[in-house]
Order: C-alpha cells, then sequence, then structure tokens
C-alpha cells in the first residue's frame, strides 16, 4: 500500500500539470500522510504553504505558484503554441490588484483585473486575459500577430471578445483581427501595406501550395520562416520556379528581412507596383 500510495499522489500531480495545490489533491481523495510520505521521500516537494510540485515540473510554473501569480501575456501564449514577436528570455505573469501576488526575479508582472475570473488552482491565465494583457504590453503590430494566431488556432471567437469589457487597445485589435492567417509575420502584412490601395490576399492557393500573400493579380510575397531549410527549401524553389512558368512575379523575404528590414523590404514591392508587376498579363 505505501508504495502504490505515494505514486497514486505524484501521479496525480503530474496530470495536474506538474504543480498542484494541497486542496486540490484532498479534493481527489489523497490524503495528508499520503502528501507527506511523497515529500519525505522526494517524490514530490513542497514549493509553498499549501503547494507541492514533482521534481520535473516546469520551472515556470513552479515560480508561479511560489509568488501567488499566473503565468500570461506572451509567457502563457507561448505555452500555448500561439505565434508570439521573438523578445527578451524574462516571462509575463499575471497578478490581480489588491492581491498577495509577489515579484519573481527578471519577470514582468502585470498588474490587471482579470477580464475572467482565476480559479485558485489555475498558474495560466486563461486566453481571453492573456490576449488582453498582450494588447497593453506589445506593439501594436507584434500584438495582432498573437491575437490572430490565437484566433486562427481556435482558442477563441471573436464573437466571444467582443462581448467582454476590453480596453481601448484591445478594441482597436479586434476590430482589426482576422482568424485567417497562420503565422504572425503574415498578419504584419495588411497594415503595412493598406496604403498601397492594392488588392492584398493572404494565404491563396496557386499551383498547389499556398502563397503568403498575392498583390493584385501577379506579385507574390512570400516569407521564410526558420523552418524553410533543407527538404523544405528545395521545395519553396521549386515552387517559385513553377509560379514564374505561369506568370507570376515572385518576391521572397527571410525573417529578419521581415522583422528588422522593412524599410528596403517596402521599396523592392514599391518598384515592383511602379513596374506594374503585379496587375494581369495582358495577352495579343
Amino acid at each position: 500500500m505505501h508504495p502504490r500510495s505515494e505514486q497514486g499522489v505524484a501521479e496525480c500531480v503530474g496530470e495536474l500539470g506538474g504543480v498542484a495545490r494541497v486542496a486540490a489533491l484532498h479534493d481527489r481523495g489523497h490524503r495528508r500522510a499520503e502528501i507527506e510520505r511523497a515529500l519525505r521521500d522526494g517524490a514530490l516537494t513542497r514549493i509553498r504553504q499549501g503547494w507541492v510540485a514533482t521534481p520535473d515540473a516546469s520551472p515556470q510554473l513552479v515560480s508561479a505558484a511560489q509568488h501567488g501569480v499566473v503565468l500570461s501575456c506572451v509567457t502563457a501564449a507561448r505555452r500555448l503554441g500561439i505565434w508570439v514577436h521573438e523578445q527578451n528570455p524574462g516571462a509575463h505573469v499575471g497578478a490581480t490588484p489588491g492581491s498577495a501576488g509577489g515579484k519573481p526575479e527578471s519577470v514582468r508582472v502585470h498588474w490587471a483585473k482579470p477580464l475572467v475570473p482565476r480559479h485558485p488552482d489555475a498558474l495560466v491565465d486563461p486566453i481571453e486575459n492573456v490576449l488582453a494583457i498582450v494588447a497593453e504590453c506589445a506593439p501594436f503590430e507584434q500584438a495582432l500577430g498573437t491575437w490572430e494566431s490565437a484566433l486562427n488556432k481556435e482558442l477563441v471567437t471573436l464573437e466571444a471578445l467582443a462581448n467582454l469589457p476590453l480596453r481601448p487597445a484591445a478594441r482597436r485589435l479586434l476590430a482589426e483581427a482576422q482568424p485567417f492567417a497562420d503565422a504572425g509575420l503574415e498578419t504584419y502584412l495588411r497594415p503595412r501595406l493598406r496604403w498601397l490601395r492594392i488588392q492584398l490576399t493572404i494565404q491563396t492557393w496557386i499551383a498547389g501550395h499556398r502563397v503568403d500573400a498575392l498583390l493584385g493579380a501577379r506579385l507574390v510575397l512570400q516569407i521564410d520562416g526558420k523552418h524553410h531549410v533543407g527538404a523544405q527549401r528545395s521545395e519553396d524553389i521549386r515552387h517559385d520556379a513553377e509560379l514564374r512558368l505561369m506568370g507570376y512575379h515572385v518576391i521572397r523575404i527571410s525573417y529578419p528581412q521581415m522583422m528588422f528590414q522593412w524599410p528596403q523590404v517596402q521599396d523592392l514591392i514599391m518598384r515592383a507596383v511602379a513596374q506594374g508587376l503585379h496587375r494581369a498579363v495582358r495577352r495579343a
């Protein structure tokens, strides 16, 4: 009974994400004696009064429990597989004003009243709170990329967000966001190219493959992510050649160019438009 009981409580904590409140374990039928035995034998560690963790628990979750906060903003977005702009590695956490939440080192604390109440057991903010904080924390383009990625993954809907008491920054994102872009980089194109007053089609299929953006009828813009190497790179080259044979003009740019050298990219696009490369081919 002893080993089985100890294994049971440790497994329960693992199923709860590796960090759990003792009260949650009691609710699941684990007695105080079982928990104390697991702590003595090293199957669990006590990280704060009323909280325990498995030895291999996520350091971010452990830190959140220790300080009475929740992972939020871009940190929570990354954990959910949502696109976020590359930033410094410091974590972002949320704490309700007036709470006893602490401040871990090298961490940005967002003292904001949550849109969706935070459960006492939660160590990661609900997606609605995450997006609301991203709206206040990140520059507009970066926040829009994160919002559209969350929408694309169907983690939340525009309708659900619209029913919440959003602040102005979030309302602006709500008005702009579309749930169709599957990478944050593509989100940047609409506001950056809208001034050209040329039809912009994001994520369309041509020659059996998806292209990131089509300007007008014939100008294709492809954005290479970090995975565009090896076999993927060879396939990209083949598809570019096929597009050219079909009369399209292709501008392919890299992640650093998109993020840090946009004026040069914009200049290329402007010159291509000036030459009429976005127009449909006229045949005699």
